[in-house]
């Protein structure tokens, strides 16, 4: 058995509203229900920037939960193309594995955002969402580098310590960049997106250096400060040493 199969044992409730299946950890009322569902079926604008952070979310207020992120599902690739929304369900679907995950790298500690719930539609071809805790008075990690580079570089230690965490417990988050990482008013910091983080049979070493040269290609490839990558680099490989 897996880290990820072991996840938040009796402490998810699911729930089936319309043709929408619901899984949360509280027990969600009807009006909670019937705005999220609203919401799913308004049309997003996706953000294709790294700078952006996230793809296909909107953020709005639900009763009980106050302002919330919610995370549209869709696809990326040529297949785009061809199906945009739809996914085949085999096992757990992706916003229920999403959820666990954000739910336990918390428990490890990690900077994440905190989910409120997951839904999906559908029963061999589904759509799905993800319902997250807004952080307020953020913004990427990215474009906060093209603005205020000394701030940007005295956060860069933190996500560090959240990355190394996660290589500590083999989990890898197969898209980590600096648009995937927010930094908050405080400057505390918050890694984003686990959509197909898993469980890494790699060892710590080697999953190390996946994460650096994820990293590194991102800061190239959108002209980040070199800085972003030479400090993540030295943190995670003085963390290692003294592991």
């Amino acid at each position: 058995m897996t880290i990820f199969e072991k996840l938040i044992v009796g402490r998810m409730l699911t729930k089936t509203y319309g043709c929408y299946l619901f899984g949360s950890a509280t027990d969600l009322i009807d009006q909670q229900l019937e705005q999220f569902i609203k919401l799913f079926n308004e049309p997003v604008n996706p953000v294709d920037s790294v700078l952006g952070g996230r793809a296909s979310v909107q953020i709005n207020q639900i009763p009980g939960f106050g302002s919330v992120v919610i995370k549209h599902y869709t696809r990326g690739g040529l297949i785009r193309r061809l199906v945009k929304r739809r996914y085949v369900k085999w096992g757990k679907t992706r916003c229920q594995v999403e959820y666990e995950i954000l739910n336990k790298v918390r428990d490890l500690g990690v900077g994440a955002p905190k989910p409120v719930a997951y839904a999906y539609q559908g029963r061999l071809f589904y759509k799905c969402w993800l319902v997250t805790r807004e952080i307020e008075q953020q913004q990427t990690l990215a474009r906060l580098s093209l603005m205020d580079v000394e701030r940007a570089s005295s956060v860069i230690g933190r996500i560090a310590d959240h990355v190394a965490t996660l290589i500590q417990n083999q989990i890898l988050h197969v898209d980590l960049h600096p648009g995937n990482v927010l930094v908050d008013s405080g400057n505390r910091v918050y890694l984003i997106d686990f959509d197909k983080a898993r469980y890494s049979y790699l060892n710590k070493d080697k999953l190390r250096d996946k994460y650096i040269s994820r990293w590194r290609r991102a800061v190239i490839k959108h002209r980040l400060p070199e800085m972003l990558w030479e400090i993540m680099d030295s943190k995670l490989r003085k963390i290692d040493k003294t592991a």
